[in-house]
């Protein structure tokens, strides 16, 4: 079998060392990558070095230049439209890669129904995201970064780039994981590689920014609607080995963005563990009871939680289980009615919450 062509995405504005260091790992662990740069309107200084670079790469790379800064997600879509491998992989200039860095994400990306992989980070500039549980290679997630990350030619031949009227971070990846998520395509975070990732350089106003992410925000609460939290008890009686349909429901939830706490007793956890669910998704949390004193446990975690999350929502397992200390707990059926009946966008599943 052939081996997959790879098209590697760095966007460049300025930093001429931070960007040779981070263009030299590339090219010593993954030589047989074609490596796009897109020079977003950097200075003279940056820009010899790039060619300088380049030159002796031949067709092994693609030099993108823009007359002006674009901004970070117009750079990244235009080395996007360029990419015609079977994957295209974003790396920042502010990351170095390792012994292994693509083969791990490209064994994680050529899975069926994967569509986006991110690898984790370490270092000082290093995103705060969700990370596979100890012991799981790879987690499905709703948590990304633009530091690193793969796209699979085929999801990138049907959704296009990202979009350029949201923000540089969160709120742009979690629109591109939901428009991949119609498709068909699942997220994922892998343990390895652990790339490197020094802290980035954050220009222009803080108020300029906040503005932005409060309007992307806006766009895509108008898009696709809000996300919850919800805590989930099934009660002492419950059989785990029941909760096939369940998750299966929770975890298509959680690719659009919901997020879920299970409350779960200790024969229960131990059927998770014992299938494998205890690694669903990052945005599923099991949380185990002790034996004894399971009732009050229950009670101070959900309460620590709402401390939290104010607007976390108490679900029950069943009609006739009692969630202690969350008297208005809604039954689980009916979110999974919602969903199985086909509310894809959240903010049906507020309607129809609202109705009950």
């Amino acid at each position: 079998m052939p081996s997959p062509t790879v098209d590697i995405i760095v966007p460049v504005w300025n930093h001429p060392f931070e960007t040779r260091a981070c263009l030299a790992a590339i090219l010593e662990f993954s030589p047989d990558a074609r490596l796009i740069i897109v020079d977003n309107g950097s200075s003279r200084e940056t820009e010899l070095m790039l060619e300088e670079f380049s030159e002796p790469l031949g067709e092994k790379a693609l030099f993108i230049t823009t007359e002006r800064n674009i901004g970070l997600v117009p750079a990244i879509n235009r080395g996007l439209a360029s990419s015609d491998g079977d994957f295209a992989i974003i790396v920042r200039p502010n990351v170095i890669v390792s012994n292994g860095w693509l083969r791990g994400l490209l064994d994680a990306g050529g899975m069926p129904g994967t569509g986006i992989v991110s690898p984790v980070f370490r270092g000082s500039g290093a995103p705060p995201l969700a990370r596979p549980l100890p012991r799981f290679p790879l987690m499905e997630t709703f948590s990304l970064s633009f530091a690193t990350l793969l796209i699979k030619g085929e999801l990138l031949k049907l959704v296009g780039g990202f979009d350029e009227g949201l923000d540089n971070g969160e709120w742009c990846l979690r629109d591109y994981l939901r428009r991949a998520e119609t498709r068909g395509y699942h997220t994922c975070v892998i343990a390895q590689p652990e790339l490197v990732c020094s802290r980035e350089t954050v220009y222009g106003s803080p108020e300029r920014r906040q503005e932005q992410i409060r309007t992307s925000h806006d766009r895509y609460l108008a898009r696709w609607g809000v996300a919850h939290h919800y805590c989930l008890y099934f009660g002492s009686e419950a059989d785990a080995a029941d909760f096939s349909e369940t998750l299966a429901a929770i975890a298509a939830a959680a690719r659009k963005g919901h997020r879920f706490t299970l409350l779960l007793h200790r024969r229960q956890f131990n059927e998770f563990r014992r299938r494998g669910w205890i690694a669903l998704h990052t945005a599923i949390v099991l949380c185990r009871l002790p034996i004894l004193g399971a009732r009050r446990s229950l009670e101070r975690q959900f309460a620590a939680l709402q401390t939290v999350d104010p607007d976390l929502i108490p679900v029950r397992g069943a009609e006739d289980v009692e969630f202690p200390g969350a008297a208005a707990a809604i039954c689980l059926s009916e979110i999974v009615a919602i969903h199985q009946n086909g509310c894809s966008h959240p903010a049906q599943w507020d309607n129809a919450l609202e109705v009950e």
